[in-house]
């Protein structure tokens, strides 16, 4: 007995280093997160467009990377090349087939730490409903607290390049690139509703 009320506050302290050292879980946050792309308009430049995340899940603990994990999900529908003639045709069944499959997703299998803040999420993209693996480069920017101080957010960037026709997008291809570069800006927040918190944020500031 002379023991325990040593025994007890160890295995208390145990409990909570474990409890500390597991992922933290985060919510993509639409408000600040983005899918930029770009492809070859038949050597006369490159065309850009917009995509949008809607939601996601994302755990992501900075001592132990292999533990992290990632669930994204994109609106197609909400494709934007900045004129409505365009996006109608991206949206169209020849290119994002977005009647049959308005949503993209990927999600992750491994994450691999390659340098202090450097990683590689190994996953799939489901895309046109044709699901194939996809290896993200990607960079930690920053894990804090806003500068209002109401919540946690941890920020990345990733660039990586898809094979359109890959996933079933074969059409015009004597005028628009097979090569599509993506790059993606997240936000996420911490255990926390993205929207409202953001929303919450955006109210807060002061005008400028």
């Amino acid at each position: 007995m002379r023991y325990a009320r040593y025994l007890l506050p160890a295995v208390l302290a145990v409990v909570s280093f474990a409890a500390l050292a597991e992922p933290q879980t985060y919510r993509l946050d639409p408000v600040h997160s983005q899918v930029v792309f770009n492809v070859d308009h038949n050597g006369y430049s490159r065309s850009f467009g917009r995509l949008r995340v809607t939601e996601g899940t994302l755990r992501f603990d900075p001592d132990n990377w292999a533990a992290s994990s990632v669930d994204a999900t994109i609106d197609t529908t909400s494709v934007d090349m900045g004129d409505a003639s365009w996006d109608k045709a991206v949206r169209g069944s020849s290119l994002l087939d977005t009647s049959h499959a308005p949503t993209a997703r990927f999600t992750s299998e491994s994450v691999e730490k390659r340098g202090d803040s450097d990683g590689i999420v190994h996953g799939k993209l489901t895309l046109r409903g044709v699901t194939l693996p996809l290896d993200i480069p990607f960079r930690v920017n920053r894990i804090g607290r806003t500068i209002y101080g109401l919540h946690t957010v941890a920020g990345f960037s990733a660039r990586v390049s898809l094979d359109r026709t890959a996933y079933g997008m074969k059409s015009n291809l004597n005028s628009i690139g097979t090569d599509v570069s993506v790059w993606l800006e997240i936000e996420a927040i911490r255990g926390g509703d993205a929207r409202s918190t953001s929303d919450k944020e955006t109210s807060d500031a002061p005008a400028q």
